[in-house]
């Protein structure tokens, strides 16, 4: 549904080449605008979309720390995101909301301008893709994460991604999949769009949200899994050299889902395969967001 469709702006829905804005649109200029990108899965009961009420409650948290009156609620926007699936009538899709300074005055204060949101679909192409069972190739970025210090790094915010922008192109030219970023302390924080975890010794491991990493819903749902599986799990620093003799290393995601890591900095991980523990991880996973778990129907929005 690329290119097609109708695009909810505003409390209006428009045709996909109609969903325009102006050329000084303020968060186009000053990286002003804040985002989420959600997934809806097809099930035996129909489209559902994943974690919606959690998605859209951090999208709100973005907004409050960027100082934006939203003229619409929560509920609202859930809401939106539902009607957006049924008019374009799709069985799974990636949903993109994002709010928004928007055209008005110029200038790095973003306050006299309107806040405004919009809601698009789309079929995710995977950006990544790996050979039969193995793992992808990914580099340490030579950009440092930005911090708390500087924007909020809890804040699902456009401005932070050019920072994710810059070590993509970084791994990309230097022939590999993805890059994994670290703090300015040297701490292992995530990869360029994704929350990053490994394993030692069947313990799952992820760093903390105190080290600058994304409160990912992905992350979230990984540990609740794990917790439900009985395997280990810690939440703690990661240094970089503890990345080349772990087990297994792996990226969560909305868009990447769960996605092992088979290399890093020209080291093999392992055997360089996908691991055992992220294997076990990714089919639960899989069923959990198909509506096949009963006991995680919770976190699943049915449109129909």
């Amino acid at each position: 549904m690329n290119g097609k469709g109708k695009i909810w702006m505003d409390g209006k829905f428009v045709e996909w080449n109609n969903a325009k804005i102006h050329i000084l649109t303020h968060a186009m200029h000053y990286g002003t605008a804040v985002f989420e990108g959600i997934r809806c899965y097809d099930t035996k009961n129909g489209p559902a979309i994943f974690r919606l009420e959690d998605h859209v409650r951090r999208l709100a948290n973005s907004c409050k720390m960027y100082h934006m009156t939203l003229q619409f609620s929560e509920k609202d926007l859930a809401d939106a995101i539902v009607e957006t699936i049924r008019i374009n009538n799709v069985k799974h899709c990636y949903i993109r909301p994002i709010c928004y300074y928007g055209y008005g005055k110029m200038g790095v204060n973003p306050l006299p301008n309107k806040v405004s949101a919009s809601i698009a679909l789309w079929d995710w192409e995977d950006h990544i893709k790996t050979e039969e069972n193995k793992g992808m190739r990914v580099i340490v970025s030579s950009w440092a994460r930005i911090d708390s210090r500087s924007l909020p790094m809890h804040a699902k915010a456009t401005a932070n991604y050019a920072n994710s922008a810059l070590a993509r192109i970084e791994a990309i030219s230097s022939g590999v999949d993805e890059a994994i970023m670290l703090n300015i302390s040297g701490m292992v924080v995530e990869g360029t769009a994704e929350n990053i975890f490994i394993v030692r010794d069947n313990t799952l491991i992820t760093p903390p949200l105190t080290s600058g990493a994304l409160d990912g819903i992905t992350r979230s749902t990984v540990l609740s899994i794990a917790e439900h599986m009985g395997i280990n799990f810690q939440i703690c620093d990661i240094s970089r050299d503890e990345l080349y003799y772990a087990d297994e290393v792996f990226l969560t995601g909305t868009a990447a889902e769960i996605k092992s890591i088979g290399e890093i900095d020209k080291i093999v991980i392992a055997n360089g395969e996908v691991g055992k523990i992220a294997t076990q991880l990714k089919s639960i996973y899989h069923q959990i967001v198909h509506g096949d778990i009963e006991k995680f129907d919770k976190w699943l929005t049915y449109v129909n």
